[in-house]
């Protein structure tokens, strides 16, 4: 076994588990809790399939789940569901400045959000940054 495959990896998530993980996060952070209910609500689907992803989720360490009681991030679900938002607001920070449809942006983020590598969202990042920056570069780039 190499030196590089004995370290602990972090764990791998389905673009499911992250749009689970980003929006525990989001209603954590507005109402101070996250119910099976509010998740399916919020994502439109029945809560018996949030209760098995929670359940999954909390098998994989991401949360700890008490059914009636709630749930809670733990810290590694914490840390991804916080780097989901962040690609998040990169990509629709960056779109916002081509003066998009939010809907339109809303779902290509959507898509998006998933496959984009660390080394693309830090450039999309550091061309955001740059191009409000240079008002006349982002008019030039608008056109």
């Amino acid at each position: 076994m190499s030196a590089k495959s004995s370290r602990p990896q972090p764990p791998r998530s389905s673009a499911a588990v992250e749009d689970y993980l980003e929006r525990i996060l989001e209603l954590i952070n507005t109402k101070g809790y996250a119910r099976v209910v509010d998740i399916a609500q919020s994502l439109k689907i029945s809560q018996a399939s949030v209760t098995n992803m929670i359940q999954r989720m909390d098998a994989d360490g991401l949360l700890k789940y008490e059914r009636y009681r709630g749930m809670a991030l733990t810290a590694s679900g914490e840390a991804l569901a916080k780097n989901i938002t962040r690609r998040h607001r990169i990509l629709t920070d960056f779109l916002r400045l081509f003066g998009l449809d939010e809907e339109l942006i809303y779902h290509d983020v959507e898509g998006m959000e998933h496959h984009v590598s660390p080394p693309t969202l830090n450039a999309i990042e550091t061309l955001t940054v740059q191009l409000r920056r240079q008002p006349a570069l982002l008019a030039r780039v608008r056109q």
